[in-house]
């Protein structure tokens, strides 16, 4: 699903953006809620970039990725944590593109994200590559998301991939 969020567009950075685990919803400019196996998914485009909450049986998990002002935890590289019963995988990459592949990049992303039904984009207006896009499946019992947000005006993309699935006990 596609859509054109209606806020004004700022020039943020992509080093405004911080991670947080547990944050309650924050308001959402778009959802898409899904169901992927017994887990309920929401994918949740914020002003400043996403939020997504799973619930399953198991417990729940919320993860923001976002630009929040006076936020200690800035967007780290990778986190590994246990979550009660679940392991949770986080990581991000940040990479700075040409006017020109970034230009095709966004194009490429927006399509794919749009086009699939479990994916979510939001572009800003100001700026016809200004986005925040995500997609989410259930694979091999994990819940998985992808996100990307675009930074046209620095040429940057941020990338993250998060994985949430059941731990393992040792000795199994």
């Amino acid at each position: 699903m596609l859509t054109t969020l209606t806020t004004t567009y700022t020039d943020t950075r992509a080093s405004d953006l911080a991670w947080a685990l547990g944050r309650g919803p924050l308001p959402a400019l778009a959802e898409l809620d899904l169901h992927l196996g017994d887990a309920q998914v929401q994918l949740r485009l914020l002003g400043a970039s996403h939020q997504v909450l799973l619930e399953e049986e198991r417990g729940t998990c919320s993860e923001t990725v976002a630009c929040m002002p006076g936020s200690s935890t800035p967007l780290p590289l990778g986190v590994a944590k246990r979550l009660g019963e679940w392991e949770y995988e986080f990581a991000a990459h940040v990479e700075t593109l040409s006017r020109g592949s970034f230009a095709g990049r966004a194009q490429e992303l927006l399509a794919l994200v749009s086009d699939h039904p479990h994916g979510l984009a939001g572009t800003f207006p100001g700026s016809p590559h200004a986005f925040t896009a995500m997609l989410a499946q259930r694979r091999h019992g994990e819940v998985r998301w992808r996100t990307w947000h675009s930074y046209p005006q620095e040429g940057r993309l941020v990338t993250t991939r998060t994985r949430v699935g059941v731990r393992i006990p040792a000795g199994v």
